[in-house]
């Protein structure tokens, strides 16, 4: 399994603000459980896609968007995660835990 910490807050002026935020963890399991092989068969990016729309059910389930949407953007390979949802005037950010 790996774990993975979130954030959900405020924002103000399009920035994160803090002036209330939810914290938690969830864990997703590991990419060998979506189908990746170890090999170089394209079955890593699948995996990974895969993987990626589960974590993001989980967590959005966490703190209440489930079915909202938003713009998404990755930082570097497992960094950080951040979810935008559309006129909210919030910011989710999800990181790689362990």
């Amino acid at each position: 399994m790996q774990t993975f910490e979130y954030e959900y807050t405020d924002t103000f002026a399009g920035e994160s603000n803090y002036c209330w935020v939810k914290r938690g963890n969830v864990s997703v399991p590991d990419l060998v459980h979506y189908g990746y092989t170890g090999l170089t068969d394209g079955s890593y990016g699948r995996a990974n896609t895969a993987q990626r729309k589960q974590l993001m059910k989980l967590v959005k389930r966490e703190v209440g968007l489930t079915g909202v949407g938003g713009v998404t953007d990755e930082y570097g390979f497992c960094d950080r995660i951040t979810f935008k949802p559309y006129g909210m005037n919030t910011v989710l950010f999800i990181s790689f835990l362990e």
